[in-house]
């Protein structure tokens, strides 16, 4: 019991790492460097503060780093309730943290060409500044897919299990399919913002539960008893 409560408290800390990286970067910093509509504010941004810039780059690093550690540690906690479930959670996690290292590269290069005009083709440094800031952001709407397909297979391992409640698993599981909806509806409905955003409020609902609930609680006590854990994890595996 000790053992599995302290590796869902480091899962849940890891998950936490993820979450306050993401908002950090894509919903804060992001927004203060990169305008949509005008390319030239954006290179001004850049040059006048890259400090911030940098401080983005870092960002998502930490990004690329707490959500590969998590889906590790996701494994390691769900591995015994349902081996398939949470190796397919560890896998879909290692590869949207894959594409979002994609995302830091052009940060990076953005930076560097705003500080080096050389660096532009054709010598457009506005241009070209924008054009990676937006290929960034695409690959966070790609990576979209697999943040979702990650939460299916947490979700079911969750309900499986009993390590905790069952009705999280359903909302980790219904987020997960609403957030792979966002990602089509961003593709192919693209100035339908209010419903794509809507797609990913049981995603956003599931993740805080059971960031909160790994971190405050950890496991059921029930689920990891010696009269009680037997038969869920058999009946799982089996």
């Amino acid at each position: 019991m000790p053992n599995l409560t302290r590796t869902a408290r480091i899962t849940g800390l890891l998950y936490l790492g993820l979450a306050l990286t993401g908002m950090l970067d894509f919903l804060i910093i992001r927004g203060e460097l990169f305008v949509p509509d005008d390319a030239s504010t954006t290179l001004a941004n850049l040059v006048s503060d890259p400090t911030l810039a940098r401080l983005g780059i870092a960002a998502e690093l930490g990004v690329v780093l707490t959500q590969s550690l998590a889906a590790v540690w996701f494994y390691k906690l769900l591995r015994a309730a349902n081996p398939i479930a949470a190796g397919a959670t560890t896998a879909f996690g290692l590869v949207n943290a894959a594409a979002i290292l994609g995302s830091t590269a052009f940060l990076a290069s953005a930076l560097a060409v705003a500080g080096d005009p050389s660096l532009a083709p054709g010598g457009d440094t506005a241009a070209t500044v924008q054009l990676m800031y937006t290929i960034s952001g695409y690959f966070w709407g790609a990576g979209a897919i697999f943040f979702g397909l990650w939460l299916i297979p947490m979700g079911y391992a969750v309900k499986q299990s009993g390590l905790m409640p069952a009705a999280l698993g359903w909302v980790l599981m219904v987020g997960g399919i609403g957030y792979i909806a966002s990602g089509f509806s961003a593709a192919l409905l693209p100035d339908l913002t209010a419903l794509n955003n809507a797609l990913t409020i049981p995603a956003s609902i599931g993740e805080f539960w059971m960031i909160g609930y790994l971190i405050l609680v950890g496991v059921r006590a029930s689920a990891v008893s010696p009269s009680a854990s037997a038969a869920p994890m058999a009946k799982v595996v089996s």
